[in-house]
C-alpha cells in the first residue's frame, strides 16, 4: 500500500458518527411510512384497491336464454334452437400485434380496416367482431390466443323443414328474434330473458373463474302448433308442383282441421330457406295465405244462396230463370258460360250460373247479403293473430248500386284471404257455425259463431256435393273412397281498378261430405299454360292433398271404392269469369 492509499483510508477511519445514525434513521422511517401506507390500502381504503382489481380482471357477461322450440302437433321439431359461438372483443382486455389482426381478419374473411375499427374502438367495453360463427373458424380463432378476444355462447334457430314450412314458421334475426310468421307472431311465449354473471378473465381475457350469478337465464316456452308435419308436406308438394305445370305467378294452399279450425297446413310456392341468413325477395317472404288479398269468384256463391234460404226466400229446389245465361242489370249484361233457361237453386250452384246467383241476390235486401257475409268472416279481422293478416274488402251495403249487389253475389266486388275463405267453409261443416281459426294444438273444439241454421248448413253442403260431380265445375275434385262438397272459382285479376285477362283460379272443398274432417283451400295466380277455370286448375290440387290427408288421418271411408265418376266429354261445366 503507497503513502497516499494510508492516508484516504485514515479519512474515512475518522468520518462523524452521526452520518451512519443518521442513514439508519432514514432508512426506519421509509420502512414505517410504507408500513402505514399498506395498513392504509389494505383496511381503510379498501374499496379503492378492490375497484382498480376489478376493474383489471372482474367483468359482467349476458348470459344468452334458450328460445323456446316449436314442434308440429305430433311432438316433431319445426324449429329449434341450437348452440353457437360469437366472436366479441373487450377494448380493455385487448392487445393484439399487427400479425394478429391481420390473421383474425383472414380468418373471419373481413375487410382488415373494419377489424381493425372494431377491435380498436374505445366507445363501448364489448363490440361483437362476428357472430355465430362456424366450428372450424372458431377453433382457428382461438388458437391465435389474442388478449381481448373472446368467445361468447349464443343461440341460432335452425328449421328442419326449410322452405317447407318457411311461410308458416317465418324466422329469426341474429339476437333470435322473431321477424316474420309464427316466430313474430309467438314471440312472447318463444322468447326467454338473458341472464348475467360477474366473472374473472385473466390478463389474455379469457375467463378463469365464475363469480357469481347476477340473474339467471330464463328459457324461453316450448309450443305445440296445430300443423301436422305430414300433411303440411304434401301441400307443399301439391301446390309448387301446380304452380310450375300451369306457369303460374305463385299458388297458396291452406289445410284446416273443419270441426276444430285448427291449421293443418299452410303453403306457398315460390318458398324461401329460412336456414339462409341472406333475405330473400319481399315478394317471396309474403305469406300470401294470409296477407294477399283477391276477388274469390264463384266460391263466394254458396254464402249468397245460404242467405236466401236461411231467411226461407228460397228453397234448393226453388226453379230460377236464368234466361238462357244473360241478364241485363242497368247498363251492364251478366252472363253464364252455357245456356240454361231455367236452374233450380241447386243447380245454380252446381253449374255455377252467375245469373242464377245475381237474381237470388237481387231478391235479398242488402243489408241481408251484407250481414250474411259479414258474419262468416268477410271485410272483419279474422283473429288469428298472424303478422299481416288481412282483412279484406267489404263494401258498406248502403252504397250498393244494383249491379254491385249482383256481381257481389258471385265474388266480384268484394276481396278476401284463402285464409278467410277456408275458415268461411267451416261454417258449413259444422251446422251453421263459423270456427276460430287456431296455430295451436287445441285439446279440444272450441265453441264458434253461429251464422246459418243447421239445415241451411247442410242444403249448403249438399249443392256443393253436386259441384264435383258430372254436370258440375270440378269433377277433377272427387276421390276414391269419399264424397266430396266444394267449389271452384274463376275470377279476371282487379289492376288499376280495371279487371285485366289474367286470372285467380281457386277451389274451396270438404270432405268426407258426410261428416266434413278437413276444409282444404287452393288459390293458383296467374295460371299461364292454356287452362284458368278453377275446376281445371286448382281442384286437381285439391284432389291430391285431401284424398292423401284424409288417408294420413285414417279417416273411414263414407263410400265405396271406384265412386269417382267423370264426364263422357273432356270439357267440363265452366263458370263465367
Amino acid at each position: 500500500m503507497n503513502y497516499s492509499s494510508h492516508i484516504q483510508a485514515a479519512k474515512l477511519a475518522t468520518l462523524p458518527q452521526w452520518r451512519s445514525q443518521l442513514l439508519f434513521v432514514l432508512l426506519l422511517i421509509g420502512m414505517a411510512t410504507m408500513i402505514v401506507r399498506a395498513v392504509y390500502l389494505q383496511s381503510i381504503h379498501h374499496d379503492f384497491l378492490q375497484q382498480k382489481g376489478d376493474a383489471r380482471s372482474s367483468r359482467v357477461i349476458e348470459i344468452s336464454a334458450h328460445r323456446g322450440m316449436i314442434a308440429d302437433r305430433n311432438g316433431e321439431p319445426l324449429a329449434i334452437s341450437t348452440p353457437v359461438e360469437s366472436i366479441s372483443v373487450s377494448s380493455q382486455d385487448l392487445d393484439a400485434t399487427k400479425q394478429q389482426v391481420n390473421q383474425l381478419a383472414r380468418i373471419l374473411g373481413m375487410d382488415i380496416n373494419e377489424v381493425q375499427h372494431r377491435l380498436f374502438d374505445t366507445t363501448r367495453n364489448n363490440v361483437y367482431l362476428k357472430r355465430q360463427l362456424p366450428p372450424e373458424q372458431v377453433e382457428k380463432i382461438v388458437k391465435l390466443g389474442i388478449p381481448g378476444v373472446s368467445l361468447r355462447r349464443e343461440y341460432r334457430r335452425y328449421y328442419p323443414g326449410g322452405d317447407v314450412t318457411a311461410h308458416l314458421l317465418g324466422f329469426t334475426d341474429v339476437d333470435d328474434n322473431g321477424q316474420e310468421g309464427l316466430e313474430l307472431a309467438l314471440q312472447n311465449q318463444l322468447s326467454g330473458k338473458a341472464g348475467s354473471q360477474r366473472v374473472i378473465k385473466d390478463l389474455r381475457g379469457h375467463i378463469v373463474e365464475d363469480v357469481t350469478s347476477i340473474r339467471a337465464p330464463k328459457p324461453g316456452s316450448n309450443l305445440m302448433l296445430s300443423i301436422d308435419s305430414k300433411i303440411q308436406y304434401l301441400a307443399y308438394r301439391e301446390i309448387k308442383q301446380a304452380v310450375k305445370q300451369h306457369r303460374a305467378q305463385a299458388g297458396s294452399i291452406v289445410v284446416l282441421d273443419a270441426q276444430s279450425g285448427e291449421v293443418l297446413a299452410l303453403a306457398n310456392w315460390p318458398s324461401f330457406n329460412p336456414n339462409n341468413r341472406a333475405k330473400p325477395n319481399l315478394q317471396v317472404l309474403r305469406n300470401r295465405v294470409v296477407t294477399d288479398q283477391f276477388e274469390p269468384g264463384s266460391t263466394l256463391k254458396p254464402f249468397t244462396v245460404a242467405a236466401a234460404l236461411d231467411i226461407g226466400k228460397v228453397t234448393p229446389q226453388t226453379i230460377i230463370n236464368t234466361e238462357n245465361g244473360v241478364m241485363q242489370v242497368g247498363r251492364h249484361k251478366i252472363n253464364d258460360t252455357h245456356q240454361e233457361e231455367v236452374l233450380t237453386v241447386a243447380q245454380v250452384i252446381q253449374k255455377s250460373s252467375n245469373v242464377g246467383a245475381a237474381k237470388i241476390a237481387l231478391s235479398l235486401a242488402p243489408e241481408t247479403i251484407w250481414q250474411s257475409l259479414n258474419d262468416s268472416g268477410f271485410g272483419t279481422q279474422g283473429g288469428s293473430g298472424f303478422p299481416g293478416e288481412a282483412t279484406g274488402k267489404l263494401r258498406d251495403f248502403q252504397k250498393w248500386r244494383p249491379i254491385e249487389q249482383a256481381t257481389l253475389s258471385y265474388g266480384h266486388g268484394i276481396s278476401v284471404s284463402l285464409l278467410q275463405l277456408a275458415r268461411a267453409y267451416t261454417i258449413f261443416a259444422n251446422n251453421g257455425e263459423l270456427k276460430p281459426v287456431s296455430w295451436l294444438k287445441l285439446d279440444a273444439p272450441v265453441e264458434g259463431k253461429k251464422v246459418y241454421s243447421a239445415t241451411t248448413a247442410r242444403e249448403i253442403l249438399g249443392m256443393l256435393e253436386l259441384a264435383v260431380l258430372p254436370g258440375g265445375t270440378a269433377p277433377l275434385a272427387q276421390i276414391n273412397g269419399y264424397r266430396v262438397a266444394g267449389k271452384t272459382g274463376t275470377a279476371h285479376k282487379l289492376e288499376g281498378g280495371h279487371y285485366v285477362n289474367r286470372y285467380i283460379s281457386s277451389f274451396v272443398g270438404l270432405a268426407p261430405a258426410t261428416n266434413p274432417r278437413l276444409v282444404v283451400a287452393v288459390m293458383i295466380n296467374e295460371p299461364n299454360n292454356g287452362q284458368y277455370y278453377g275446376g281445371l286448375v286448382a281442384a286437381p290440387v285439391f284432389s291430391n292433398v285431401m284424398g292423401a290427408a284424409l288417408r294420413l288421418l285414417n279417416v273411414p271411408n263414407d263410400t265405396q271404392l271406384g265412386n269417382v265418376l267423370m264426364p263422357q266429354s273432356v270439357d267440363f261445366v265452366k263458370e263465367e269469369v
